[in-house]
């Protein structure tokens, strides 16, 4: 591996590559399957449609929010600067430390076995009920093999320069936005009926839950009804999630004052629409209990069969299997760069600071590649998504109380872009995220618990490897 002297990343990527970034890695299977289990906790179309357009709106607010840090501070390392800037580099260590040990890792893990799940539909052979290794405790399944191969081909084109995967990245997801469409514009057309239209809406806003044993409803409100919300709002907000990567590569964009806050608004209001209208196709062509009750939660496929037919299936199975491709070579190519901005610092594996001759990170890349594989051996992915959310939220609401720390710390700093909407709309991200957050902790401790315990371990191992000053 050669090592390049300058040691200087290339701007190469334009708004329209930094926009992609965005909805590519946003856009990865949840939108095909989350809205089963938001119904099955809500129980109407109403809240249905209203926890993905919350889930959107507080995501753009973030967004937005976002870009007058991007525009501040125009590098490298996104987010792990942010934080670093306006508090110090122990809680800056806390994000890297659970970005690496399961935020980036732990959804690439987990986007790869969802692209194996869907490929298995093509190729039987790739399920994960293939066995190909038992040691007891441990079974290696074809789908795990899959993943790994994919997450591996993607560092190597990501090693390759920033080129490569931004003209993989652009393609894919202009593919996956046009493919979504197409699916939304057919299921209107061929398969939306009025009749289940009207009986989902017409009782648009009384919540209830689905009780899988009994196979009923039960009417729920007050306490039950929030604590649904909040278990809704995990799927929706972590298909929401990975927004923020293109502040990862603030050092590869081309003026990134003006290009990375406006990639960071298109993309979170384009994935917004698509979501919503998604989910309106979904209830014209769906009953809701069939939607409750979709075989895996794969309500997409089931839209697909009353859309295409018998083809429907292996229409989203290829829909999916380019999405989740996409996603994650969005997720390598960031995740990265956190690595590299931290080693720069000595706070992560001294390599990782290194450009090789394609001025990208490669050592850093290939470090997130072994320990996103070593993550899809252990089969705990369902596990790790809600590990994951709470960190995330947690540092979102830490990076966005940051703006107001910042003001107050670098008053006369240059700001070529303010938050829209400050205080007001910050403080409102701040007080709902909060709430999913606390709400998490009481509905989920026994692993969202263990996220922030995840998280929590990054403070010894700080002080036992920081660099003396």
């Amino acid at each position: 591996m050669k090592e390049n002297q300058s040691e200087d990343f290339k701007r190469e990527l334009g708004l329209l590559d930094g926009t992609m970034l965005v909805v590519g890695s946003m856009i990865g299977s949840g939108i095909f399957i989350v809205s089963a289990d938001i119904a099955r906790q809500v129980g109407s179309a109403g809240w249905l449609t209203l926890i993905w357009l919350i889930s959107g709106l507080i995501t753009m607010i973030a967004a937005v929010s976002y870009g007058e840090l991007s525009a501040m501070f125009p590098k490298a390392g996104g987010q792990y600067v942010y934080l670093k800037e306006a508090y110090n580099k122990l809680i800056a260590f806390l994000y890297g430390w659970s970005f690496f040990a399961v935020i980036q890792t732990g959804t690439i893990a987990a986007v790869g076995v969802g692209f194996s799940k869907f490929a298995a539909y093509l190729i039987p052979s790739l399920s994960d009920e293939n066995i190909l290794f038992d040691l007891g405790t441990f079974k290696l399944n074809a789908a795990q093999i899959v993943s790994i191969v994919t997450i591996v081909l993607l560092t190597y084109v990501n090693s390759r320069g920033v080129k490569n995967s931004k003209t993989l990245q652009t393609v894919l997801t202009v593919i996956k936005i046009l493919s979504l469409f197409g699916l939304i514009i057919f299921g209107f057309l061929l398969a939306a009926k009025a009749e289940v239209w009207n009986a989902n809406w017409s009782d648009a806003w009384n919540t209830r839950s689905f009780n899988a044993e009994t196979g009923s409803w039960l009417p729920i409100g007050g306490t039950a009804l929030l604590t649904g919300i909040s278990a809704a709002m995990v799927g929706s907000l972590f298909s929401s999630d990975a927004w923020n990567g293109v502040t990862f590569i603030a050092g590869e964009i081309k003026n990134p004052k003006r290009n990375v806050g406006l990639s960071l608004f298109l993309g979170t209001f384009i994935v917004t629409v698509i979501y919503v209208l998604t989910n309106l196709m979904y209830l014209a062509v769906i009953p809701l209990d069939e939607i409750a009750t979709a075989k895996s939660d794969r309500v997409a496929v089931v839209a697909s069969q009353y859309t295409f037919g018998d083809m429907g299936t292996i229409i989203i199975a290829i829909m999916i299997m380019i999405s989740t491709f996409a996603c994650n070579n969005g997720l390598i190519m960031a995740g990265a760069r956190v690595y590299y901005t931290m080693a720069k610092d000595g706070l992560f594996l001294k390599k990782a600071a290194n450009l090789n001759s394609a001025s990208v990170p490669e050592w850093a890349l290939w470090v997130q590649c072994v320990w996103s594989s070593v993550l899809c051996l252990t089969g705990k992915y369902g596990d790790l998504l809600d590990f994951v959310i709470i960190i995330v939220l947690i540092f979102y609401i830490l990076t966005i109380y940051g703006i107001f720390m910042l003001r107050k710390k670098m008053p006369e700093a240059e700001r070529p872009y303010k938050a829209f909407g400050y205080p007001i709309l910050p403080l409102v991200y701040i007080v709902i995220a909060s709430a999913v957050c606390i709400s998490l902790l009481i509905t989920k401790f026994s692993t969202c618990g263990w996220g922030v315990l995840i998280m929590l371990t990054g403070i010894p191992i700080y002080y036992a490897t920081k660099p003396k000053e």
